[in-house]
């Protein structure tokens, strides 16, 4: 089971496409120093988050880089970010730099890797019979490919009478301690409950009905997921801190699409809004 402590920062790790697509071949090579002067958020017992400001130099860092701004948010490296971390671990002591954010996050494994590589080579794809008639052509079949890649088979396990393939996924992720509310990481699965009327009863009783694969989170905590929708294979955008908001301001940016369309005289709900729990690769 994960620990219940949390490492939040206004710069969470996200990995850029060079990071996640294939570049074990690439030549350390030294690094500008970038002034970097962001607080760094620390939990604390009871759940309280306390900001520690640490002026950081990323130097010999080798490859890594700060990343391009898009839009108004900054994605950083994750040499940049250890960088940061290592100097609160300086600041503020090694007990609030360790478990899963330093030993998985900083160093994310080749599953993870593999996972969102295949997940990003399917962005686009109308259709998943193009590339497999082993899966069914939805939600569940894309992220059964995406993990394949891993060598993980997320079904292997069977299935229950009357589950679906999301309940038997989700109910696998219960059973070896990988399913979690905290921050995600690239790779990590993302579930959701009643995207649609399933028993079409009319009422919301249908349980875990989606899921996708987390791609990366800003600066924000807008999560993009990559999922296989009602229009093929595409990203979409999740935000825990405001669940029930599609943008914060109008003409701003999304931080929740929509997951559910409105029907039967029911409005549309968003990503936030059904949200159920992510869960790691580790494990399944």
């Amino acid at each position: 089971m994960r620990p219940l402590m949390s490492l939040r920062l206004p710069l969470l790790a996200v990995f850029p496409l060079s990071v996640l697509v294939g570049c074990a071949t690439v030549k350390p090579r030294p690094a500008e120093p970038v002034a970097m002067t962001e607080a760094v958020t620390v939990a604390a017992p009871g759940g309280l988050a306390a900001p520690v400001p640490v002026p950081v130099t990323a130097v010999e860092l080798g490859t890594a880089e700060v990343a391009p701004t898009v839009g108004a948010t900054q994605w950083v490296s994750a040499g940049v970010l250890e960088a940061t971390l290592r100097a609160a671990e300086q600041a503020t002591g090694p007990a609030s730099t360790t478990g899963r954010f330093w030993d998985v996050v900083l160093a994310p494994t080749q599953m993870s890797r593999s996972i969102v590589q295949r997940s990003l080579q399917l962005v686009g794809m109308r259709s998943l019979r193009r590339v497999s008639r082993g899966v069914p052509d939805d939600c569940s079949g894309f992220v059964r490919l995406a993990y394949r890649s891993a060598g993980i088979d997320l079904v292997a396990h069977g299935f229950r009478a009357g589950e679906n393939a999301v309940s038997a996924i989700f109910r696998r992720a219960v059973d070896v301690g990988s399913v979690h509310h905290q921050s995600p990481r690239p790779g990590d699965l993302v579930f959701f409950r009643e995207t649609y009327d399933r028993n079409r009863d009319g009422r919301r009783n249908d349980g875990m009905t989606h899921i996708g694969v987390v791609e990366a989170v800003d600066a924000h905590g807008t999560v993009t997921f990559i999922h296989r929708g009602g229009k093929g294979v595409a990203r979409g955008r999740l935000n825990l801190s405001f669940p029930s908001r599609h943008q914060l301001e109008q003409g701003g940016p999304v931080v929740n699409d929509y997951i559910r369309p409105a029907a039967k005289g029911s409005r549309a709900y968003l990503a936030g809004e059904l949200f159920a729990a992510f869960a790691s690769p580790e494990g399944l």
